[in-house]
């Protein structure tokens, strides 16, 4: 008997051909579209409307015979990803639901009701690859990048689990989307051309201020400008040893007393570090960048240009609750240390940076200055093309 596989079939081009090629290896494929939203209130016009994807969806089962389902997953969805994305903002964070999403939803919740259909395995469009090795006589499943540079999505999957990886399929982690979509066009299958959708994870594209404020208040407070000051940096957050030396993970130090008020602004929780626009602050003579939100008391940091040096640390920290190692049999223990490629968004290139595990959690310096760090930003580890783990920035 041929083995299972239930496809997350979304509606494009990516996830119809991950069902097409499995069908062609000999599985069974059953298809299901997630449903994780109802109030349309928040997304764009017309663009990735869900009830479009799941009708492209149903085509696409049709076109390839396989049985198409549609599960609501909007009551998960609600509590696992909305809520935590509140929270986080709220807390003056900066989350990834769409790590989220894969974690909880594609991987927990639909990989559930697809284990109660039978299967084998699921299958999602991601791409990136699947591997496994034997290790103290012991399968262990591993995650590479996509090889396509420009489109690898092996980040969005770095909080996936040594069991959820184990039921995981990603057929086209091995191709180009130029290839992908050569091979729909081949096939006839009726989302062959269509554009690729932005959002949220099955949402559409979002107005995330207007998505905050069903939740957070407006609440008006001080922007205020800091200077580009070295002597500003007088705080260390890191152990100075041979491996931090003194000075070279200092961070920068935001008091309203070394700046100065400039505008105001509707809420630092409706705000992250690196953004540029939104704030409706102008007149100076290079760009205002957000350099760092106070919502304790409601300010948000601004500096001038986007080599502000605000805007840069050498260095974070990854509390003990929030490691997590796809590649278990290599976690650091307490004292030891080793150097990995790191990246802390998504598309962003990798740079080399040592981690050392400590009592509190797991530092990490970087080779290189690194712009834009914020708090709840997801930090994933890498050797080579392989990802190893993964954790949420303190």
């Amino acid at each position: 008997m041929n083995k299972r596989v239930v496809v997350g079939l979304s509606g494009g081009v990516d996830s119809a051909v991950t069902a097409l090629l499995l069908q062609r290896e000999g599985y069974e494929v059953v298809a299901i579209f997630m449903r994780n939203w109802h109030d349309e209130s928040v997304v764009i016009g017309n663009e990735c409307p869900w009830i479009d994807d799941s009708n492209d969806a149903m085509l696409v089962a049709e076109h390839l015979g396989i049985p198409f389902h549609v599960l609501d997953l909007s009551a998960e969805y609600k509590k696992r990803i909305v809520d935590y994305m509140f929270r986080e903002y709220q807390a003056g964070y900066t989350p990834n639901p769409d790590i989220l999403c894969n974690r909880e939803i594609k991987f927990d919740v639909f990989l559930q009701a697809a284990m109660n259909l039978k299967a084998d395995y699921v299958a999602t469009g991601h791409y990136a690859r699947k591997g496994e090795i034997l290790a103290n006589g012991k399968t262990v499943y591993q995650l590479f990048s996509g090889l396509d540079p420009n489109k690898d999505q092996s980040y969005f999957l770095c909080q996936l689990s040594q069991a959820q990886l184990s039921k995981a399929l990603f057929p086209i982690g091995h191709l180009l989307k130029s290839e992908v979509r050569e091979i729909a066009q081949q096939a006839g299958l009726p989302v062959a051309a269509k554009k690729d959708s932005q959002g949220l994870c099955f949402i559409g594209k979002v107005k995330l201020p207007v998505f905050l404020q069903q939740q957070l208040e407006p609440k008006e407070g001080k922007v205020i400008e800091v200077p580009d000051d070295s002597s500003l940096f007088p705080h260390h957050e890191f152990p100075h040893d041979d491996m931090f030396p003194e000075g070279a993970v200092a961070s920068y130090q935001f008091s309203a007393k070394n700046g100065r008020a400039i505008g105001t602004h509707h809420g630092a929780h409706f705000y992250t570090i690196g953004q540029r626009k939104g704030l409706g602050v102008g007149g100076k003579a290079e760009p205002l960048f957000i350099v760092n939100t106070d919502t304790k008391d409601n300010l948000v940091y601004v500096g001038q240009g986007e080599h502000h040096r605000a805007l840069y640390r050498r260095g974070l920290l990854i509390r003990n609750e929030d490691i997590h190692w796809i590649r278990e049999d290599l976690a650091l223990e307490e004292g030891e240390s080793d150097w990995f490629d790191l990246r802390i968004r998504y598309r962003q290139p990798l740079t080399k940076a040592k981690m050392m595990k400590v009592e509190q959690g797991m530092y990490i310096v970087f080779d290189e200055m690194q712009r834009g760090i914020a708090r709840g930003q997801f930090a994933a580890w890498y050797r080579g093309e392989e990802l190893l783990g993964s954790g949420a920035i303190a």
